[in-house]
């Protein structure tokens, strides 16, 4: 395996002309969030509904409650599983009887989506699986304009979906410190963050209080602080050793806060983007973090790499902690595959064709 310390090429992008200079950029040109076609799934029968009812502001199951009498409104059978700890939905998802006609719907945030994922795909389980924002970052809800337990439900009644990449995750269980010594696998479809991403994470929810906006107050901390670590990163075997400050891999375009920090990222495109922010000073950190909140002109910071990849490792010296879909849940050494088009993700890319629960 070769080794050096530039890397494969960065990914090169345009400035989109119709937008005005912020931060001394214009915005980048974005990717579309899906390249391909949606599927016609046709008319949903049968939902099994996974709850979080502590995600977010502890509104779990009462989002979840609504949603089941919108869709028993529709003729919907809806099955209700709660989880009373983290990590249950992982056993729940794996041990559901499902039909590759069922909707697995799940009630919580981007975390509580990687437990019902690892689960089902642990279990070799293939159904269509939606999304019923609950948690406070909702990245993935987002990007799928899901603005509204009734826009999910909307697209669940109506059943139509897209292929979604995700990526196989291990890593060592638990943060460093804890003793874990034992390997985890998860699944990821949103963001897998290392370095400053991770720590105004750890930060931020200390604040969990604070709503979203912890998100931003976290990271300003960790600018401040600004711990600069060693890694080696391997992208589709090309190996780059150095010092980081942030690694932030996303399947996805948004991140924590509605942060566009992959402007680059499509859930089709059999890849996912790693973004790298270099060795920097704090005042450094401070004018990229201004360009990444101004729309993801970050990218054009000379100090920021932008890369796609399959296959990712990471490895450092001694064991640092890693994020996985907002979680602080592992540590390095870390390996990622790709896994292109394995979820069946309820999508409903023209929202005028939807069911009108008004009417």
């Amino acid at each position: 395996m070769e080794s050096i310390s530039t890397g494969p090429e960065p990914v090169k992008f345009e400035p989109d002309p119709t937008t005005k200079k912020k931060k001394g950029v214009q915005k980048p040109v974005f990717q579309s969030l899906f390249t391909k076609d949606s599927i016609q799934g046709g008319a949903t029968k049968v939902v099994h509904m996974m709850i979080n009812p502590y995600s977010g502001k502890k509104m779990g199951e009462k989002i979840a409650e609504k949603a089941k009498a919108l869709m028993e409104e529709k003729s919907i059978k809806v099955h209700m599983l709660l989880s009373k700890y983290p990590g249950e939905l992982i056993k729940l998802a794996g041990s559901l009887e499902v039909e590759s006609s069922d909707v697995v719907a799940v009630v919580g945030g981007d975390g509580t989506l990687c437990e019902v994922l690892t689960g089902l795909m642990k279990a070799g389980k293939m159904c269509k699986v939606a999304l019923i924002p609950a948690g406070t970052g909702n990245s993935m809800g987002f990007d799928l304009k899901i603005q509204s337990t009734e826009d999910a439900v909307q697209s669940i009644v109506q059943g139509n979906y897209q292929k979604m990449d995700i990526a196989k995750v291990e890593m060592v269980d638990g943060l460093p410190g804890s003793g874990a010594t034992e390997n985890l696998t998860l699944y990821s479809h949103n963001i897998v963050s290392w370095g400053l991403g991770v720590d105004s994470n750890i930060k931020s929810e200390k604040m969990r209080w604070l709503g979203s906006a912890r998100y931003d107050i976290g990271i300003v901390m960790a600018i401040l602080e600004n711990r600069i670590r060693n890694a080696t990163l391997t992208l589709d075997g090309t190996q780059i050793q150095d010092d980081f400050t942030l690694l932030s891999i996303q399947n996805n375009i948004t991140g924590g806060a509605e942060l566009s920090l992959a402007p680059g990222a499509s859930l089709d495109d059999g890849q996912m983007d790693c973004i790298i922010l270099k060795k920097m000073t704090r005042c450094q950190l401070l004018h990229a973090f201004g360009q990444l909140k101004e729309d993801g002109r970050h990218v054009f910071n000379p100090m920021v790499d932008y890369h796609r990849f399959t296959t990712l490792e990471i490895t450092t010296p001694k064991p640092t902690a890693i994020n996985i879909d907002g979680e602080n849940i592992g540590s390095t050494p870390l390996k990622m595959e790709v896994l292109p088009g394995a979820l069946n993700m309820i999508y409903a890319k023209d929202r005028e064709e939807l069911v009108d629960f008004s009417a």
